[in-house]
């Protein structure tokens, strides 16, 4: 790309904090990598802490315009990590209700951002990664993806992303997924609408970077409007749909002839 990448204000923060997540500007586009590959990436609440605040960071930055989520190594992200339950027990509840809400916050995030964002996955992309995955714009899947929900077979239920994962698939397969804890691979996931493109591994970043740097390049209050009437009329009613859609258009029509 043309613009020299440079750290972003949250990688610069604090040099002696250990490194959980990645952040790099790429022109317009930032980068965003969950950064414990020893892990698998899996979500324990640092990571989950800094991953929010980086959305929220990239949100607020005017000189980003579209954001890529990756994960460093051979997997996206296993999910929660397990190593943390030991403290997530009744006994903890303020704990508890504080992790989970974190957790909520952080699946919420993707789409309720006013910048566009691109998953670039790899390797396992598991119940909260999964759900990560899912909350994006759009997904880049490299050819290993091994996609699921396996939060049953530890007895855990996959409360805070299923909600993602019915809106996403048909709810036979779904439930399949969730009770059985079945997974797909990238062209099964490809074939269900989960996924928008696969590639070969090293092909998946360049591809989403590729993405990210489309959208970066259009006007950002019109993808921004884009993206918001997209998730604003996904559950309205046809004609409360079509209303909300008239008086976008009205404002946008607007917003060129003032340009």
């Amino acid at each position: 790309m043309s613009d020299p990448a440079r750290p972003s204000p949250s990688d610069a923060r604090d040099p002696q904090t250990p490194k959980v997540l990645l952040t790099e500007d790429l022109g317009a586009v930032r980068v965003i990598t969950l950064h414990r590959p020893d892990k698998l990436n899996a979500l324990n609440t640092a990571l989950t802490s800094a991953l929010r605040d980086a959305l929220l960071s990239a949100d607020a930055d005017p000189g980003v315009r579209s954001v890529v989520l990756a994960g460093a190594g051979r997997a996206f992200c296993a999910g929660a990590d397990l190593a943390e339950f030991g403290t997530l027990t009744p006994e903890n509840g303020d704990l508890v209700a504080r992790r989970a809400e974190l957790t909520a916050q952080t699946q919420m995030l993707p789409q309720q951002l006013s910048k566009p964002i691109v998953a670039v996955v790899q390797g396992a992309a598991v119940g909260g990664g999964a759900g990560l995955a899912l909350a994006c714009d759009m997904v880049i899947a490299a050819d290993d993806l091994k996609f699921g929900y396996p939060e049953v077979k530890h007895s855990i239920v996959p409360a805070l992303v299923m909600t993602g994962l019915q809106r996403h698939l048909g709810r036979k397969l779904a439930f399949e997924m969730i009770s059985t804890g079945r997974f797909l691979d990238a062209e099964e996931c490809l074939d269900h609408g989960l996924v928008n493109e696969v590639c070969g591994t090293a092909a998946a970043l360049p591809r989403g970077i590729e993405i990210a740097s489309g959208w970066a390049a259009l006007n950002p209050r019109a993808i921004g409007a884009v993206k918001d009437l997209f998730y604003r009329v996904a559950d309205l009613p046809w004609e409360a749909a079509m209303r909300t859609g008239r008086d976008v258009n009205t404002l946008m029509r607007g917003f060129r002839e003032a340009t």
